[in-house]
């Protein structure tokens, strides 16, 4: 039980009675509370939701997540779609990171299909994960502190977040969608120079999170707006299905990298970037060091890839291809945890069902509907923000 609700249950005088479910009783028509919304657009919303929020004075009586303002209904659409043709589609329920969408899809095609992949190509997608959650975590880390007014360090974080956008162009055509990896293995090599160039913008990354350690983690106004904000109890972790950097600052050791290991991350050597205060300011400290390791596995891949090799198996005509009955279910570790496909095939030249199920779901609504009651008004932003949620990946 958190900090919070405890506060709440101890001191029956500032807050509404609640039901046998421990929900606050609101009456509207008393006059004592006010609904405001927050969002969908506001830049203190992740994405286009929006919360329905019931206050009263400064405090969280009662939070409604609201979804439903891009819905395009992707996994219908996978049903009525080729294979490849679901490429274009699968990208778009995550835009910050599209490319975990395209490794899980051609991943379980692959499966399905009965399809090799050559070593190359694999290394090549690893790459290509790192670099997305790269270019994610430079926004992310950052933009944590403009939830609470410090907009420089979130434009800051876009200029490093550019660099990396760079090399993405430079290798794939395309700055944020780039459907490079495909069934089979990927579309190209790394152009001539990639790696130096590639090396160059890691550096000015490094130098760029020393300034925002300055700027941010040492600032006596951030820590005191972020220590002891939005703490999630250890038991709800396992409950509610709570992963990856969320799960790791309330000090549990969670990463499909490790846990399940998939492309040849048992080849390389990282750990578990763990707190355990579970509160605000440390999961903005575990994605901190996230920045780190990420930077580290690039040059590890760097360094071990091979100088060529094969880069996409023999596969049959996408367009005609007919997959065997099967199902499989694909996973990989975003920026935001655990990612996982479940696809079913039947036979034919289309999918009979892709599913996915993300860590957005459950951190933008079980979650932080739970976890911001009580909460002072001014620190919505921050704590929904420190959940990293990706709507259409809700909105699927």
């Amino acid at each position: 039980m958190s900090n919070n609700i405890l506060n709440w249950k101890n001191n029956r005088d500032m807050f509404p009675e609640a039901d046998e479910d421990g929900k606050p009783i609101v009456d509207l028509e008393s006059q004592k509370y006010v609904k405001v919304w927050q969002g969908p657009n506001h830049p203190g919303v992740t994405g286009n939701m929006s919360l329905e929020l019931t206050i009263s004075g400064d405090e969280v009586m009662e939070a409604k997540t609201h979804v439903g303002y891009l819905h395009r209904g992707f996994e219908k659409l996978f049903e009525r779609r080729r294979y490849i043709q679901c490429f274009p589609t699968c990208i778009r329920m995550c835009v910050p990171e599209p490319d975990i969408n395209e490794y899980n899809l051609a991943r379980g095609t692959e499966v399905l299909g009965g399809i090799e992949v050559p070593e190359m190509a694999n290394w090549i997608r690893m790459l290509v994960l790192e670099m997305a959650r790269l270019q994610v975590l430079l926004r992310m880390v950052p933009g944590q502190a403009g939830t609470m007014g410090l907009g420089l360090a979130g434009t800051w974080g876009l200029y490093y977040r550019e660099l990396i956008l760079d090399r993405f162009e430079e290798l794939t055509g395309g700055r944020i969608y780039h459907m490079f990896i495909l069934p089979g293995g990927v579309r190209g090599l790394l152009p001539d120079g990639f790696k130096d160039r590639l090396e160059e913008n890691l550096v000015k990354v490094e130098a760029f999170m020393k300034d925002v350690d300055r700027l941010i983690y040492t600032n006596a106004v951030f820590k005191k707006r972020t220590k002891g904000i939005g703490v999630i109890p250890a038991d709800w972790v396992d409950e509610y299905g709570i992963m990856g950097p969320v799960a790791r600052a309330a000090g549990f050791e969670r990463d499909v990298r490790k846990d399940y290991p998939y492309l040849y991350y048992d080849q390389l050597d990282f750990g578990y970037n763990i707190a355990h205060n579970s509160d605000v300011f440390d999961r903005f400290i575990v994605r901190r060091h996230d920045v780190d390791t990420t930077v580290d596995l690039i040059r590890q891949i760097l360094n071990k890839m091979p100088k060529k090799g094969d880069i996409k198996a023999e596969t049959p005509n996408v367009l005609h291809w007919k997959i065997p009955k099967g199902e499989t279910i694909i996973r990989c570790e975003s920026s935001r945890g655990e990612y996982l496909f479940y696809m079913v095939a039947d036979g034919s030249i289309y999918p009979r069902r892709i599913n996915l199920r993300g860590p957005s779901y459950t951190h933008a609504v079980a979650v932080l509907e739970k976890l911001l009651i009580n909460a002072n008004i001014s620190d919505v932003s921050a704590i929904m923000v420190s959940l990293a949620t990706c709507p259409p990946e809700i909105e699927r």
